[in-house]
């Protein structure tokens, strides 16, 4: 409180020098401050001040005890690295002095260090010199050796003679590899010269060891020796150049020779000479079955003299078995392609189809029990690519289709022959008219499609969708030729003589044909006539409904003709001729299948009944008054009865049959009150919706009894209600063509100029 200005000033050194004593003084001051304003808020609590004094006094006291014996120790840890660091620098500036006084003992010796060099460059040239002389000998008769070693090779002495060539190569090789380390690439020609009779004999050699590699198959049987001499040789040679493979410095010339892999190579080679020339066989007919059953023999036996000798012969590394097996293989393979880009026949290429596919990997070739188990034919890959198998099976397939189609022809052209002879058809012992052609057709095809099964499921595939895609042109050419030959028939009616008959005939054909085509699936749970076939076997039974009704219509037309008429009310036997000319015509269709036969009466009922409402809608007749009219409705009465009693006694019932449609007209021709056309018409044509307004007009005229009023009504009427076509309704109206209206004109007719 008392100090002066000047006092408060001044700042020891100590506290410019670490500012931090300072702040921690002050915040121990204000940490004591608080701690005592705590424990001393009371004044009771003054009573133990001098106890706290003397624990707080002891703790000064331990902790500066502390403090004092951990700067002793870095004291003493500094005190002992000063030490040492004055002993490294005494034992630095000693070495100092050791190095130069070594520098200048150095440049003192410079000059006896080149005395040293040419001492060293005497001693390399006598260490040369002296290796030469040793080698003297040997190079002085190097051509005595190798035309020594000729007379061996002529001899067929081949361990010697290889032995000796192993000897001059290497006393050449180690004279070049000298040359190369000392840089003297120049003196290598000399060298090579000095030597050059050692490639003839490596070419004499190699001659002679491919010519035993070539015979193996051969050799192993009559004198193994020979063979096993030859892969000594061979592995001699493997054995120097791995050595000198490894050896990176330098590569004597013709290094290295590679005489395993040549092996392989000629061995691959004889074994294509042997076998698989193409042009020694004939690619078609016998040829081929002949070489194909040669090639069966020898592979087999040739494998088992492998298994059985020359696996003895050569090392286990050789793997030669698995190796002559794949070259087998792959010879084969190659030799089959080439034969595959001829123009083959289809019996050539079923042959080997089923060769590569069947035979091949069976118990006769690859799966011999001599050569199992250490042939494994599934490790060998397939014989051809499968994307060559389907190419040769497309290509069969197309042969096959022409020869299908050739057959086909000629089974339609012998057909169509027999319809200009003087006999019936033949008939079945159910009497019903038939030909060979749906047997011959179905036969043929079967037949391909079975002998494809041998093959493969995917070849049997292909020939079925072709035989379908045959069928099924084979249908269309049918109904073209039916087409042409009713054309013909209307020319002249008696030519063919028995028309109707072999048109029956080709009824029960489609038929028979029909029902032959779920038989021809390779599968038997899939019995599907595919929609395209079933269309066009629904054309050819149409087709051929059709020519049969047109020849009933050709013998009911003379009749319709006469409807309607003033005589035909009176009573004539019109109708009865009618049913004369159906019955007859029924009688014939009685030699057609069931299926058949009830199309066809239905078809010829909707003929019979159409052309019957076609003849009274050709505006011929006009009902005069009431008793006509009446006249009118019973003669349609008596007609309609008459023709649906014969339909039904020849099977067909009466909910099928359209002649429902002429009692339904006469119900309109009889009404008497012309007012009630409009509801009667309107019934009419909700049973009859393909019924038009000219037919209903025409039937208006037809009464004779009709205004213009009601007509107007009636024919309103019916615009207001069009009538949609239920699903499976027979239309019958919209085939009736109703004549146009003449229009009046004011001039006389006459005849034209």
């Amino acid at each position: 409180m008392g100090m002066s200005a000047k006092d408060e000033r001044y700042v020891s050194p100590t506290d410019e020098e670490w500012p931090e004593v300072e702040k921690a003084e002050k915040l121990a001051r204000g940490a004591a401050l608080k701690w005592a304003s705590g424990v001393f808020y009371r004044p009771e609590k003054l009573e133990g001040l001098g106890h706290y004094r003397n624990r707080e006094t002891q703790r000064n006291s331990s902790i500066q005890s502390r403090l004092k014996s951990t700067v002793q120790s870095y004291l003493e840890g500094v005190s002992t690295g000063l030490e040492q660091l004055r002993s490294a620098v005494q034992e630095v500036q000693s070495v100092c002095q050791d190095m130069g006084a070594t520098r200048w003992a150095l440049l003192d010796c410079a000059d006896r260090f080149q005395d040293l060099q040419q001492m060293r460059a005497l001693m390399a040239e006598h260490v040369q010199l002296a290796s030469v002389v040793q080698v003297l000998p040997q190079l002085f008769s190097v051509h005595e050796v190798l035309s020594h070693t000729l007379q061996l090779l002529h001899g067929q002495h081949l361990l010697e003679a290889h032995a000796e060539l192993m000897m001059m190569e290497h006393l050449r090789d180690d004279i070049l590899s000298q040359l190369h380390l000392r840089g003297l690439s120049s003196a290598q020609a000399t060298v090579l010269s000095y030597f050059s009779g050692l490639q003839e004999l490596n070419e004499s050699l190699a001659k002679q060891l491919w010519g035993i590699v070539g015979s193996s198959l051969q050799l192993v049987r009559e004198d193994p020796a020979l063979f096993v001499t030859a892969v000594r040789i061979i592995e001699r040679e493997e054995k120097i150049d791995e050595t000198l493979l490894l050896d990176a410095t330098f590569l004597p010339p013709g290094r290295p020779k590679g005489w395993r892999q040549k092996f392989y190579q000629v061995l691959q080679e004889s074994i294509t000479a042997a076998h698989f020339n193409a042009k020694r066989m004939d690619a078609e007919g016998p040829g081929l079955a002949k070489h194909l059953a040669a090639l069966q023999r020898d592979i087999v036996s040739e494998l088992r003299v492998v298994k059985d000798l020359m696996v003895q012969c050569v090392p286990a590394h050789y793997n030669i078995l698995s190796v002559c097996t794949a070259m087998y293989h792959r010879a084969l393979s190659i030799h089959l392609q080439d034969i595959l880009r001829e123009d083959l026949d289809k019996q050539a290429l079923f042959l080997l189809l089923e060769w590569v596919l069947r035979m091949y990997p069976s118990p006769e070739v690859m799966g011999h029990p001599d050569l199992l188990p250490e042939v494994d034919v599934s490790s060998l890959g397939p014989l051809i690519s499968p994307e060559l198998v389907d190419q040769t099976e497309r290509k069969y397939v197309e042969k096959v289709k022409a020869s299908v189609i050739e057959w086909m022809q000629r089974t339609l052209e012998v057909e169509f022959k027999e319809w200009f002879r003087e006999e019936e058809p033949e008939v079945d012992h159910q009497g019903f008219f038939q030909s060979a052609l749906p047997v011959i057709v179905v036969q043929m095809l079967s037949e391909n499609i079975q002998v494809a099964s041998l093959i493969t499921d995917s070849l049997q595939q292909k020939v079925y969708s072709m035989a379908l895609e045959e069928l099924e042109a084979f249908l269309g050419r049918l109904r073209d030729i039916l087409v042409q030959c009713g054309k013909e028939h209307q020319k002249d009616r008696t030519v063919p003589k028995h028309y109707v008959p072999y048109l029956l005939a080709t009824l029960n054909n489609n038929l028979a044909l029909s029902s032959s085509v779920p038989s021809l699936h390779p599968n038997a749970a899939c019995r599907e006539v595919p929609a395209s076939l079933q269309a066009a076997l629904d054309k050819m039974q149409k087709k051929a409904c059709q020519l049969l009704l047109e020849e009933l219509l050709l013998d009911l037309q003379p009749l319709y003709v006469q409807l309607p008429s003033h005589k035909w009310l009176s009573g004539s036997q019109l109708v009865n001729s009618m049913c004369e000319v159906i019955d007859k015509h029924t009688k014939d269709f009685s030699h057609v299948r069931k299926p058949a036969f009830t199309l066809l009466l239905m078809e010829t009922e909707l003929l019979v009944a159409s052309q019957y409402l076609r003849a009274l809608m050709q505006k011929k007749m006009v009902c005069k008054s009431k008793e006509e009219r009446d006249q009118f409705c019973d003669r349609l009465l008596q007609d309609a009865t008459q023709l649906r009693e014969l339909f039904c006694s020849l099977g067909l019932d009466r909910s099928q049959q359209s002649l429902e449609a002429v009692f339904a007209l006469r119900e309109l021709i009889c009404l008497k009150d012309p007012g009630l056309l409009s509801l009667e018409v309107l019934g009419f044509i909700t049973k009859y919706p393909d019924v038009s307004d000219e037919h209903i007009s025409t039937l208006l005229d037809l009464r004779g009894d009709v205004s213009k009023d009601v007509r107007h009504i009636v024919l309103e009427m019916m615009a207001q209600n069009p009538q949609p076509l239920p699903e499976g309704y027979r239309p019958i109206f919209s085939t009736i063509l109703v004549p146009a209206p003449e229009l009046p004109f004011c001039l006389r007719k006459a005849r034209c100029a």
